[in-house]
């Protein structure tokens, strides 16, 4: 854009300068005309650079507020394989798989305490003097529904494959494994930026996909999570949450 303003920019001092030589220069006769003709082109360049400036603010503020939108559900994904590999020990790799797991799944609540037993292997090697030993004991106190501790009674899980802002019937893409070498659950949800921008100016667009800063969602889509290393979290700064990022 800062490319495309300085070109304006510099045909309209251009332009004013060929207004003062015409002004200067050129006969009374011939000047009426050439003078008008000019500042109608002066007005025409300044209304150009106004609307490239323009456009993009407005881009990026509806960039912003779907990013926000789509950001929301991103979470609520990863919250779900968070729980998915909390009760099965992996990620899913569906989002069928993962919705019904939601409906179905329960939390297990346990406590643990400290406990002293004797130690019925020292207390024979010393002779019957009886020794103890610590030991930790797991208490299972109970079940809770997943659904009810993620979402309570809202069931906007049941269509978090959908992405909620954007081209009209787009999904997420949804992938789940392991790291082969550390043998670790991985998962990796995303959509493309294209996609969530997909009414919005190309050029706007393609130049949002190579974004590479702090304070913006680099890379050509908004992501949670990695198929490439141990990472749950997505790829968009703090600014972009609407609620406080766990």
């Amino acid at each position: 854009m800062l490319t495309a303003v300085l070109t304006v920019v510099g045909l309209i001092i251009l332009t004013v300068g060929i207004v003062w030589l015409i002004d200067n220069f050129v006969p009374k006769k011939a000047k009426g005309i050439l003078n008008l003709l000019l500042w109608v082109l002066i007005i025409f360049l300044g209304y150009l650079t106004f609307n490239s400036v323009y456009g993009e603010i407005k881009f990026n503020q509806l960039k912003e507020k779907r990013y926000k939108v789509v950001i929301e559900s991103l979470k609520d994904i990863r919250d779900a394989q968070l729980a998915h590999r909390t009760v099965t020990g992996k990620f899913s790799n569906s989002f069928d798989g993962l919705i019904k797991f939601v409906d179905t799944a329960n939390f297990t609540i346990t406590q643990r305490r400290d406990s002293t037993i004797i130690d019925a292997e020292l207390t024979k090697r010393y002779g019957g003097v009886e020794t103890t030993r610590d030991i930790v004991i797991i208490d299972t106190l109970g079940f809770v529904p997943v659904k009810d501790s993620l979402f309570g009674a809202d069931t906007r899980y049941k269509t978090m494959m959908n992405v909620p802002v954007g081209k009209e019937g787009a999904k997420f893409e949804l992938k789940a494994g392991k790291l082969v070498e550390e043998n670790i659950a991985v998962f990796e949800a995303s959509v493309d930026k294209e996609i969530i921008l997909f009414d919005q100016d190309k050029n706007l667009v393609n130049k949002e996909k190579q974004v590479v800063a702090v304070d913006g969602v680099n890379g050509p889509a908004l992501t949670v999570g990695s198929m490439t290393e141990v990472y749950t979290k997505g790829n968009w700064p703090k600014s972009f949450n609407t609620k406080k990022e766990d």
